[in-house]
């Protein structure tokens, strides 16, 4: 497979090198956080020549007599080296049996730079103030943007690339295969065999079949308000009464291991966030066609999904906005940042486009307002909305605000 630099999150992990933190990379299963892990070692190679690099992978069976975490502390003390930097690298952590016994005792001697990895069900965002004593700094990683996809194909039309990636997705591991049923098969066994599987393994679930009807209805439902609730309501219709606080249960679960992402709602108007029914998007849509197949591909959906990951990526707080009874479907905030985006599949009907930037037309502040659409045009501004076209907007590592680079 033919790897790209994925500089973004590189520079995130370089910018922290030598703090007392314990820096922490999360991400959906396959998406990319081994091969970050070793082009960072790659850089410290090549910067830090005289720094000792302790680096675990316990994918590889030459490291199971470390899976215990009194074996794994006492390795790495024991290659310590004074009167240089220390770093520590290790993938997988969560395969060392009370691995937080071990970080926490190396990061207390204040002698190494630790660097990890794990899986999520395991090490989740939440939990990583109660597993770590220390502070720790979390780098988040995302499948493939279409930017990346770019870098990675080199296509010499970007619409037609878009319409490719926005029907395979970002799990890069899918591109070595060469038919479309392959791509899809592999991209359905990383949901099914690693993600659901290490849910299953951490909650200890026995109602499977509960589990991959809650994720079904999920990725059928992108986009859609939902909430554990009318969830349970609607698979009680066709079984036995489910309980609402056992999907809710099932559906954090799934947030936790990345697998999707919860978008809550904000009322524009009062400045409060409301409590009532969230929106659910899946870290790479590729996952929806793969487990779900194509025959209703509801473009309208799928963008939607890829525009709420792209803002996640950029580090915005993404909520769906609401004002009165209108809805805009994402509020995105970044400090003293906020821009409203609306989505849409194709906007070349004059009804469909006057249905869609009226809600933007009745926010009265004056942050930036933008209309995201297939238009394979060059952007334009109509009555104080950024009309742009999706690819582009994408197309560019940069905040959705730019309007020199987005343009």
């Amino acid at each position: 497979m033919r790897l790209i630099e994925r500089r973004e999150y590189l520079d995130k992990i370089i910018r922290v090198i030598g703090t007392p933190d314990i820096k922490v990379i999360t991400g959906v299963r396959r998406c990319g956080k081994s091969k970050l892990l070793e082009a960072f070692k790659e850089h410290i190679t090549r910067e830090y020549p005289k720094a000792n690099m302790i680096h675990i992978n316990f994918n590889f069976p030459e490291y199971d007599g470390l899976l215990e975490y009194r074996p794994l502390y006492d390795y790495i003390n024991d290659k310590y080296v004074p009167n240089t930097e220390n770093f520590v690298l290790i993938d997988e952590v969560q395969m060392c049996a009370q691995f937080e016994k071990a970080i926490n005792g190396l990061h207390a001697s204040e002698k190494f730079d630790i660097y990890i990895t794990g899986s999520n069900a395991f090490m989740l965002s939440s939990d990583l103030a109660t597993l770590f004593t220390g502070r720790t700094f979390e780098i988040k990683v995302y499948p493939f943007s279409f930017q990346e996809y770019i870098r990675y194909f080199k296509p010499s039309d970007m619409y037609g690339a878009f319409e490719r990636y926005s029907l395979e997705g970002g799990m890069a591991g899918a591109y070595v295969y060469q038919d479309t049923e392959s791509r899809y098969n592999y991209i359905a066994d990383v949901f099914n065999t690693l993600i659901v599987r290490d849910i299953r393994r951490k909650y200890k679930i026995r109602n499977t079949a509960l589990m991959d009807q809650i994720v079904d209805f999920m990725m059928d439902n992108i986009s859609n308000l939902s909430s554990s609730r009318n969830i349970a309501d609607i698979l009680s219709k066709s079984q036995n009464k489910i309980s609402h606080k056992t999907v809710g249960m099932y559906m954090q679960y799934l947030c936790n291991a990345f697998a999707f992402y919860k978008v809550r709602r904000y009322d524009i108007k009062g400045k409060k966030y409301l409590s009532s029914n969230d929106k659910y998007y899946l870290s790479d849509h590729g996952f929806r066609y793969a487990k779900l197949g194509t025959k209703n591909l509801d473009y309208g959906r799928i963008l939607e999904n890829i525009v709420a990951i792209e803002l996640l990526r950029c580090g915005y707080e993404v909520y769906v906005g609401v004002l009165y009874k209108n809805e805009i479907d994402f509020v995105a905030i970044k400090r003293d940042e906020k821009v409203y985006i609306q989505v849409s599949d194709n906007i070349s009907e004059e009804s469909t486009f006057e249905r869609e930037v009226a809600p933007l037309l009745k926010i009265k502040d004056a942050y930036p307002k933008m209309l995201i659409a297939r238009t394979r045009h060059d952007s334009y501004v109509y009555e104080g909305i950024k009309i742009t076209d999706i690819a582009s907007w994408l197309s560019y590592s940069v905040t959705p605000t730019s309007n020199e680079a987005r343009a």
